[in-house]
């Protein structure tokens, strides 16, 4: 069960990468440093220390590894994936390595959207250990994310074969929430989460999550607040998770809450550009205008980086914020051609429909049309397209 627990932590990660900080004054925390008395941190250093005096036990080592990304999760800090990478050094550049640190080379190029080279160690992966569930349950993320819907039903097949019952109908009800089957995918998810008390805290927390998210698509907020904070109660730190609900809060005007829910979140760029859409509707213009600065800083970073996960991030960023629809738009259509996400979707009619260029949303409306994708929001804007093509 540890491994279905990894891929999970892995697979929904990716929301929450932070690129490398920097202050922009002496006086701002850089690092807030874990207390030397934690259990954790006290068997991580052990098992670092071991590690130093022999760097190719690879047993050692993707111990490590899984230890730091499931960090990565829990603590809502994505440097822990740098980590668990440099524990790995000794296999990561090879072609082939074994098919355990091959895995957790995938579940690390994953989070940060480096999607063909992830595929392709899976595919190794799976072709050496065909019952590996925490491979295809990945590979099935990966392939929904990308919109290979095809590839994520077989891959999601599988890990019915090999699974408890939740993982696998959560696995399936990602893709039928986008591709027509809805209804049918959201009471099969919910009547499965509750007859699934004794499930694994993460693995309630992303079935809840992901139910909260269809309710809220489908226009019913009274069912998505519900849920939403049912997996907050179980998991408060859940990066992934607090940005999905922040977005519901924005949705619903509800700034205040968005900031309290924010508080000490600044490192994750994901989160930093929710709370700053919270302070522009809360009318801070002062601090508004500090996190736009920075969130400037990062983009720019990552641009000198050649950093592109967090594209649709940036495209709100300027849409929103920066009130550029044609830069907003031009990210929009970069980050489509990598992800197909309900959110991708979004941004890319919304950054359109500002831009007031439906010529260029029609790859996402041919998309929507031929996937029956059920989004009320996407819904919205594609009238107003329409509208602004009559």
């Amino acid at each position: 069960m540890h491994q279905i627990i990894l891929a999970l932590a892995c697979c929904i990660t990716a929301a929450a990468q932070a690129a490398p900080y920097i202050p922009t004054n002496g006086q701002q925390v850089v690092e807030n440093v874990p207390r030397r008395g934690d259990p954790v941190q006290q068997e991580l250093r052990r098992l670092r220390s071991e590690l130093h005096a022999s760097p190719n036990d690879i047993t050692l080592a993707t111990t490590i590894a899984r230890r730091y990304i499931a960090l990565a999760r829990s603590e809502t800090d994505p440097r822990y994936l740098g980590y668990a990478q440099a524990a790995l050094a000794p296999w990561w550049s090879q072609t082939a390595p074994p098919p355990a640190v091959r895995l957790l080379r995938a579940t690390l190029l994953q989070s940060t959207h480096q999607f063909t080279p992830a595929l392709a160690d899976l595919k190794a992966v799976l072709e050496a250990e065909p019952r590996n569930v925490q491979a295809w349950l990945t590979q099935a993320t990966v392939q929904t994310v990308q919109g290979d819907y095809t590839g994520a039903t077989a891959s999601c097949a599988r890990v019915s074969s090999l699974s408890i019952e939740l993982v696998a109908i959560t696995c399936i009800a990602n893709i039928g929430t986008v591709t027509g089957k809805a209804e049918r995918s959201e009471q099969l998810l919910d009547l499965t989460t509750e007859r699934s008390p004794n499930a694994p805290v993460e693995l309630q927390v992303w079935a809840m999550t992901l139910l909260a998210e269809m309710a809220q698509r489908r226009g019913d907020s009274a069912t998505a607040e519900t849920r939403y904070r049912r997996a907050l109660s179980l998991q408060p730190r859940d990066s992934y998770l607090q940005g999905a609900y922040a977005d519901f809060l924005l949705e619903q005007g509800r700034a205040a809450e968005v900031l309290t829910l924010l508080r000490d979140q600044s490192r994750i760029d994901a989160l930093l550009l929710r709370r700053a859409l919270a302070l522009q509707q809360a009318g801070q213009s002062s601090a508004l205008q500090a996190d736009i600065k920075e969130l400037a800083a990062r983009f720019d970073a990552a641009a000198q980086r050649g950093d592109t996960v967090h594209q649709r991030e940036q495209a709100r960023f300027e849409l929103l914020l920066r009130h550029d629809a044609n830069a907003a738009l031009a990210l929009a259509r970069k980050n489509w051609a990598v992800q197909k996400e309900p959110a991708d979707i979004r941004i890319y009619l919304e950054a359109a429909a500002q831009a007031r260029d439906t010529a260029a949303a029609k790859p996402v409306l041919d998309w929507v049309n031929q996937h029956h994708t059920e989004d009320a929001m996407a819904a919205r804007l594609i009238r107003q397209l329409k509208v602004g093509t009559s």
